[in-house]
């Protein structure tokens, strides 16, 4: 019987594909579920499997080519009697061998009554087939359950141990769960949206072995000799070959048609270029990063000549959200609602004292080589504001505080856990520094980088995210002069950084009143005015302040 391999449905809004590789060729066997092709759209690159096991009787879409979802892509002959013409061509070229294939018709109908056996017992889940459970791990000492928000794999895929195979949100964090074992996706019990406890079972993975499958193959190993031998399916193989070889980056890794004219196009070497994709796969946007920086390293030639020339436009491209309605992530739900609470439940307002950090920046700059050299980590200002933030915050105690609304109480913390909000791709989180008034420079670098790598690598944990007694946002990393900060639930203040910039400030010196070029930044206090009274806020900046410019870190530097 003749299987037919179609284009599936890739997404809602995808109506077509590019077919990119094929990973089998015509004359191949292939088994069921085994990956045949991939297919590359505008939003991604997937492989697609075969939907029996069989031999690829024809390619219908040569590589490169464009086709609508629900096209054909080929067939598969799955040996059981149908496709016994293809063979015919070769036994009217040579006639004595014309009665041999009836016989050879026989062993492939062996050869393809075990496939569905599998299927069957898979879809039962009896059989030879086992099953792995898929339960919901431990995410933190204070969480006893989570959402699945998003499946990554559907019932019938095949997943691969360690893979991600779905999404888990909570209270504090959205993490992926990986599967737990390498197998088929038998079966999902807990669906999206759907809340379910710690150690519940999620899914069923099954890796299937059964006792009569290796058996015939065996019994077949002298049988596809005939089958292949017949050279009428040859030629289609022989007019791919090519293809490969121009999909192929320097370095042996396959990169898709679109990449590789792209990078033609903007210049770029591929063979200099690190993939981001999965599996280390060139992506255009890989491509894209590559001819920026080309384009930023030969830019300072020209700039040295005209300075004000250097100053481009950026190159925006339109966001892929645009005109789109999707349904709210549940980590924006999660932080619009804790802002919404703290605003409604809180007497907020805002305070701004100016910097000069010039002192500050020039220690940086001496020390941070050998600082990152020493502690393998990198100095940025940010454990400067953490450090000084701690030490003020020691003296100030109301602005390290909690209101104890039901009981009428105000709870002074002894220890300083700070917030630091990082900003990733899913929204903006939260790590907790803890007991930041006791470390040094040199700690604190290290746990603020630390912290920032696990939210960006989406392995941050909900103990990491909770226990803050007071926040720092660094709204001045993506250029802000200063922000009116929201006070997280909880405390009663929280401190913003601007960014820092070059002005002319007005400095005493010995010989009287001058002005200079200076480094300056903002720092804003939000707080909760039921509490922290407006001089209580200018009394922590102005300490704050006093820290930052007297810039007394040369011993922790090593300076």
């Amino acid at each position: 019987m003749a299987v037919s391999v179609t284009l599936p449905a890739l997404g809602e809004s995808v109506t077509e594909g590019t077919v990119t590789r094929w990973l089998k060729a015509e004359g191949e066997r292939v088994e069921a579920d085994e990956p045949l092709l991939e297919v590359s759209t505008d939003k991604v690159d997937t492989e697609i499997p075969s939907p029996a096991a069989g031999v690829l009787a024809s390619i219908k879409v040569a590589e490169d080519e464009t086709v609508e979802v629900g096209a054909e892509l080929a067939v598969i002959d799955d040996g059981t009697g149908a496709p016994a013409a293809a063979p015919a061509p070769a036994a009217e070229e040579v006639a004595p061998p014309a009665p041999e294939p009836a016989p050879a018709a026989q062993p492939s109908t062996e050869q393809a009554a075990p496939a569905p056996a599998p299927s069957a017992e898979a879809a039962s889940g009896g059989g030879s087939a086992e099953g792995t459970d898929v339960v919901l791990p431990a995410l933190g000492e204070s969480v006893t359950e989570g959402t699945v928000t998003r499946w990554l794999k559907s019932v019938g895929d095949s997943v691969e141990a360690d893979e991600p195979l779905l999404e888990v949100s909570t209270d504090k964090v959205d993490t992926e769960i990986p599967a737990p074992t390498s197998g088929v996706l038998l079966e999902i019990t807990v669906g999206e949206d759907e809340t379910a406890e710690v150690g519940a079972k999620l899914a069923v993975i099954c890796l299937l072995y059964t006792s009569s499958a290796p058996a015939p193959q065996q019994q077949t190993t002298p049988a596809p000799d005939p089958v292949p031998a017949a050279p009428a399916p040859a030629p289609a193989p022989a007019a791919q070959a090519p293809a490969p070889a121009a999909t192929s980056g320097d370095d042996g890794a396959y990169v898709t048609p679109l990449v590789r004219k792209l990078a033609a196009e903007n210049g770029v070497d591929l063979a200099t270029v690190k993939g981001t994709g999965v599996g280390g796969r060139i992506r255009k946007q890989d491509v894209t990063a590559a001819a920026e920086a080309a384009k930023a390293a030969a830019a300072p030639a020209p700039a040295a000549a005209a300075a004000p020339a250097a100053k481009k436009a950026p190159a925006l491209e339109a966001s892929p959200l645009r005109g789109q309605t999707v349904k709210m992530p549940r980590i924006r739900k999660v932080i619009g609602d804790n802002m919404v609470k703290a605003l409604h439940e809180q007497a907020q307002l805002s305070s701004v004292v100016e910097v000069d950090v010039t002192r500050l920046m020039k220690l940086r700059g001496r020390a941070k080589d050998a600082f990152a050299a020493r502690e393998g980590v990198k100095l940025s200002p940010m454990p400067f504001f953490v450090k000084a933030a701690a030490q003020a915050l020691k003296a100030h105690a109301p602005v390290n505080a909690k209101i104890n609304e039901a009981e009428g109480t105000i709870t002074y913390f002894d220890t300083e856990n700070i917030g630091i909000a990082v900003d990733s791709e899913k929204g903006l989180m939260t790590p907790v520094i803890k007991h930041a008034g006791d470390l040094n420079l040199a700690g604190i670098a290290k746990a603020t980088a630390d912290l920032a790598g696990k939210v960006r690598a989406n392995k941050i944990t909900p103990d990491e995210l909770s226990g803050a007694t007071f926040t720092i946002s660094n709204t001045g990393s993506r250029g802000a002069l200063f922000d009116t900060i929201i006070v997280p639930p909880g405390q009663v203040a929280i401190l913003g950084i601007g960014a820092t910039v070059k002005r002319p400030a007005v400095i005493e010196t010995e010989e009287g009143t001058v002005i200079g070029v200076r480094d300056m930044t903002y720092l804003t206090l939000s707080y909760d005015h039921r509490l922290v009274d407006g001089a209580d806020a200018a009394r922590y900046l102005t300490a704050v302040k006093a820290i930052l410019e007297a810039g007394e870190f040369e011993v922790e530097l090593g300076l």
